[in-house]
Order: structure tokens, then sequence, then C-alpha cells
């Protein structure tokens, strides 16, 4: 069966969605469609007194219908319900996602939807099964610490992966029984706002969940400098998490969770599966065109095997055909938008011009829309800007290796610490490098997170504070009390 689908026949919600009700405003942002450049729509660009009016309304919610002060399992009842209407909702919220963004909607329906339902009901079952702890005390006393939730919680997501990215943020945040006040990215915010309408329908006391769209510079700084806002969460850009965190201090004292940037190598000894790691590495860098914070778009592989493994990603990449979200089957994905492809291929460019050799790519596919080569680049030092630079494109960088120690010191990344991929078949060599890599997470003989959806995420240095997804997304969105009682 096609999911194929025609832009003009799909309704777009275009107003904010504030205590259960969309909320009209001037339109402001142009929102088009990546594949072939049309103009989707118009939406409002909340300013100061409209985010103020979504967290005045969650923090009314929170207070009317006790939300923080539910049986946890009715909590957890309710967000099992609304998982189950994203998911009956699929075909819809897939094509209002797939219509502006970089995401083939077969790949929306079958891996984003599937996968967000699944992880709200993972941070459900915790609603039941966290709580304090009773913890040991001198005799005549008990001492025990309490969690309780922040209150309301603001949150902005990227326009990569918007449902997923929604998920990420409101399920650890409503079964820890707080309220969410989100800023989706201008360029995808349809999606969200009907994820919104689904948790109401749900049966979520409405005002728990409020989205204001609009910009960074306008939207995003009332949010984190609100001091209605009790803590903040984030995934984007590191320069946009510097942003936030000057932001934060310059109003007020409140904690942070940043996803930010990465620059994530790909370590392949000569022992490897050789044709599982190009595999891995291509899954690293070719899905939705690059455009993912995990990227493995640095490819460091001993010499042995080198012309072997380039041989099969050439290959790989080669055989990518773009084609625009709404058809099916999927091709490859669009960039974002014009402005992102140009900076794409003024980094590729700069890379030629410092030395780097081009094996494959490097120009934008020959038809309408914003669609770039899948790229390759061999040559490269570390001070090239296509190692330096996040590029958040279709864009590897390829270096060769002799011994273990050079593997370790090409991999440190001076900015970045996001994620690390691994491919030998030595257990003893695999123990020495996990400890050795700087990255929150590392993957050794895959690339990609599971769906245990157990595993948190996270960066070292510059690629973020804090973690998303796991038992410790949860515990992020409750704070704590110490209590001890005399007898």
């Amino acid at each position: 069966m096609t999911l194929a689908f025609a832009p003009e026949t799909v309704t777009l919600p275009t107003g904010h969605f504030i205590a259960g009700a969309y909320v009209e405003g001037p339109a402001a942002i142009e929102v088009q469609a990546p594949s072939d450049g049309r103009v989707l729509a118009a939406i409002p660009c909340a300013d100061a007194e409209m985010v103020d009016r979504a967290v005045r309304a969650a923090r009314e919610a929170l207070k009317a219908s006790g939300w923080a002060g539910w049986q946890p399992r009715a909590r957890l009842k309710a967000l099992h319900a609304w998982a189950d209407l994203i998911e009956a909702e699929a075909p819809r919220l897939a094509q209002l996602e797939a219509i502006c963004s970089s995401r083939p909607i077969r790949q929306v329906i079958e891996g984003d939807i599937r996968v967000t339902a699944e992880q709200i009901r993972f941070f459900a079952e915790f609603a039941d099964k966290e709580g304090g702890d009773l913890v040991p005390t001198g005799a005549g006393s008990v001492g025990f610490i309490a969690a309780e939730p922040y209150g309301v919680i603001g949150a902005i997501t990227p326009w990569n992966f918007p449902i997923s990215m929604a998920g990420w943020k409101f399920g650890p945040a409503l079964a820890a029984g707080n309220a969410v006040v989100l800023k989706p990215s201008e360029m995808t915010p349809f999606s969200t706002l009907y994820m919104a309408e689904l948790s109401v329908k749900a049966g979520i006391p409405a005002g728990l969940i409020n989205i204001v769209l609009g910009d960074g510079p306008v939207t995003g700084n009332a949010i984190t400098g609100h001091p209605g806002i009790d803590k903040v969460s984030f995934t984007g850009s590191t320069r946009a998490g510097s942003a936030i965190m000057e932001n934060i201090a310059r109003h007020d004292i409140k904690p942070m969770t940043l996803e930010l940037g990465g620059k994530s190598p790909q370590v392949v000894f000569a022992d490897a599966d050789l044709d599982r790691a190009a595999d891995c590495l291509a899954r690293g860098i070719l899905p939705n065109a690059g455009q993912f914070c995990v990227a493995g778009s640095r490819m460091i592989v001993q010499r042995e095997i080198a012309d072997a493994l380039m041989e099969k990603l050439t290959a790989r990449f080669a055989a990518e055909r773009p084609a625009a979200t709404w058809d099916d089957p999927a091709g490859f994905s669009p960039i974002i938008s014009e402005r992102q492809l140009n900076r794409i291929d003024g980094i590729v460019r700069a890379a030629r011009e410092q030395g780097a050799e081009l094996i494959c790519g490097g120009t934008r596919f020959d038809r309408q829309g914003s669609y770039y080569q899948p790229t390759l680049i061999a040559g490269v030092t570390e001070t090239n800007p296509a190692v330096t630079e996040e590029i958040f494109g279709p864009v590897a960088t390829f270096q060769t290796f002799g011994t273990e120690e050079e593997a370790i010191a090409l991999a440190s990344h001076p900015t970045y610490g996001l994620c690390a991929g691994l491919h030998s078949r030595d257990l003893s060599r695999t123990m020495r490098m996990i400890g050795a890599l700087q990255a929150g997470t590392v993957w050794v003989n895959r690339y990609g997170r599971s769906l245990d959806h157990i595993l948190p995420t996270g960066g070292w240095k510059s690629s973020g504070l804090g973690k998303d997804l796991g038992r410790e997304a949860f515990l992020a969105n409750r704070r704590t009390k110490s209590v001890l009682i005399d007898l």
C-alpha cells in the first residue's frame, strides 16, 4: 500500500495551542517544504506576552487538575491512552511531519511515530514505580528523600525529528507530574501541534501541554527567561545551547538539560566485519541526509582495510536517489532549507580549498528542492573545517590510522563529545577504547540507538548537559527534598 500524498490536500494547524485550544496570531513566519521549496503556510511568532499566557495556563492547569497529585497509576493510564491515540492517528501525524520536514512519509509512520508512542509508554511506567527513598538514620529519627515535580518545564525542540523530539520532552516531564510549554522549530511545527491536540482527547488535562510557535531570538528567549519556567530542556545546536545558558543566567538560576551538537567518530579496526562496518558507517551519515546530532560524520579506519572499506562506502553513497518526502517509496531526504544547503556546500568548498580530496558527491542534486549529494572527503587534517565543524548534512570525512593510540588521537575532538562508534572483534581492545573515547555514548559493532529506551543519551564537552531518555530523564524532571524527623 502506498503512503504517498499530495501536499495541497493536507489541512495545516497554524496557531498556538494553549489551554487546550488553538490561539491565532498575526502571520509572521513562512513555513516551506524543503522537497520543492513551496510555501506551505505562515505561522505566528509568540512574543513575551503570549509565552506568559502559555506559562500561566500551565500553572493553572497543574493547580486545577491536581496532576502532580493524581494517583500515579492514573497518570500512567492517561499517558498510555495518549500513546495509543498517537499510533491510531499515525497517517495524519505523518503527513503533518513529512510535508515540511526532511522525514519521508513511510519512515515517519513506520519509525518515528511507533518509537515515540513506545517512549511515552516507557516513561509512563516510571509514574508508579519511582518514588523517594527511606534512608538510614540514628535511632529515634526517620530520614527520607521526597521526590517532587518541578512544575512547568520549558522545552525547545529542533526541526530534524519533530515528533520524536517532542516525545523526548513530553514523556518524562508529564510522567513526573509536570506541565510543559514547548516551542517546536518554526520550520516543522505542525505535527507537534497535533500531538498536543491528541493529548487532550486522550484525557490529559487541557493546559498541561502548551505549544507556542515562533523563533529562537523572540519566543525561545521568552521561554528560557520566564520566571514561571522551573526547568529548561533543549535539543539543538551548541551555539543555541550557549545562548540559552546565557539567557537563563541573565534572568534567573534554574536547572537545564541540553542535548547539543556532535561530530562523532566511527573507528574501524582491521579485524572488524567489513560488510557490517560499511553498513554501520553508511547508516551513521546517510539517513535523514545526515541531519541528526549523533551522525557518525568522522570515519577513522585502520590502513590495512581503508581501500576496501572506501570502495564499499562509495558504492553506497552513489546509490542514493532523492525523492520528495510525500513520495512512496522513499528516497534520499532533502536538506531542511536552502540556507542550510548553502552552508553545507560552503564547508565542503572550504575543505577542498584547504587540501581535502573529494571522493564522491560534493554538490547538490540536479532537481527541484534542497537536495545535496552524499559526500565523502579524504586527505583531511585535524584543522580542516570538514573535521572541526558540525556540518549537519550528508558529508563524512575519511581518515586512516595505524596504531590504537593514533585512533584515539584522531577520535578525540576539541569541542564535541556526543557519541562514538567502534568496530572491532577484539574484546580487550574494545574495552580499552571504550574507556579512552571521549563521548557520552559508545556504540560497538553498531551505530544508533536501540528501541529499549532505557539507555540515556547526552554529551560530554560542548555536546550538552544532563541526559535525555532512560531512567535519568525521568529523574531529571523531579527535584528532591531531604526530610529528617525526630520521633
